[in-house]
């Protein structure tokens, strides 16, 4: 029996490692991100590990984008079983210096782009009893003031998969979000850059530094969190629902 996947962010870091870790499991993936090119890298990637893959270049943060998402795989696949909440870069910036334009653009893309795509998929994943996976992170229970936007829209979410996941227990939908720590993608990177610049020190001594201080082994890949959504995907969790799956190496101590 086919099984279709809806992947977004899929074009780089944490969702082009769940894109090609579904691959796996599912018959066929729909991709979504902005660039067109990048998504023909995961594209390939997905068809080589085993399933069809269908790239789609949308912008999230646009209203239609999220119904269009779920109209275009229902129109080529027919059906929607697994739906991955993936994209969605939120400004790094100060309390006090976010704007209401920064604020608005982290919405938009990471919490509203969410709940877009679960509100459009909703019947077609109550037809197929099928799982969303909505990302979250771990800032949404460690909120500071230089990432005010990200721990805020992390933890709206987390509050958001649990309202859906209420939901879902009549419908027969599988909700949960997932909270990765300190992963290392090309957004990681570049943070702990600037954390290198404020500190005086050479990227190596930052990236080892930082690890330190935030209490971890290793820093996770995005293949730890493909992994985690995998799983969530699978009948072994079905009785998880409604559930924050922390995965950070053991950044957060506290809950």
């Amino acid at each position: 029996m086919s099984r279709v996947a809806i992947v977004t962010g899929a074009s780089r870091g944490i969702g082009r490692g769940t894109a090609i870790r579904l691959a796996r499991d599912f018959t066929a993936v729909t991709l979504v991100a902005r660039s067109a090119e990048t998504l023909a890298e995961t594209a390939d990637l997905v068809r080589s590990a085993g399933a069809e893959p269908f790239a789609l270049s949308h912008d999230l943060r646009e209203p239609e984008a999220s119904g269009a998402v779920v109209k275009a795989t229902l129109e080529h696949f027919g059906r929607i079983d697994a739906l991955a909440c993936i994209a969605g870069a939120v400004a790094q910036a100060d309390l006090f210096a976010l704007t209401d334009e920064q604020w608005d653009d982290g919405l938009a893309l990471k919490f509203h782009s969410a709940r877009r795509l679960t509100l459009s998929a909703w019947d077609a994943l109550k037809a197929s009893r099928g799982s969303v996976v909505i990302t979250s992170g771990t800032s949404a229970y460690t909120p500071k003031a230089p990432l005010a936007a990200v721990g805020t829209i992390n933890a709206a979410i987390v509050a958001l998969a649990k309202a859906f996941a209420d939901r879902g227990i009549k419908d027969g939908i599988q909700v949960n979000s997932i909270l990765p720590g300190s992963v290392m993608t090309d957004r990681r990177k570049s943070m702990l850059q600037g954390y290198a610049d404020t500190h005086g020190l050479g990227l190596d001594e930052a990236t080892e530094k930082f690890a330190v201080e935030i209490g971890i082994a290793r820093y996770g890949e995005p293949d730890d969190i493909a992994n985690a959504i995998a799983f969530l995907f699978t009948p072994e969790s079905h009785w998880m629902t409604g559930t924050a799956l922390r995965v950070d190496g053991g950044e957060s101590k506290l809950v």
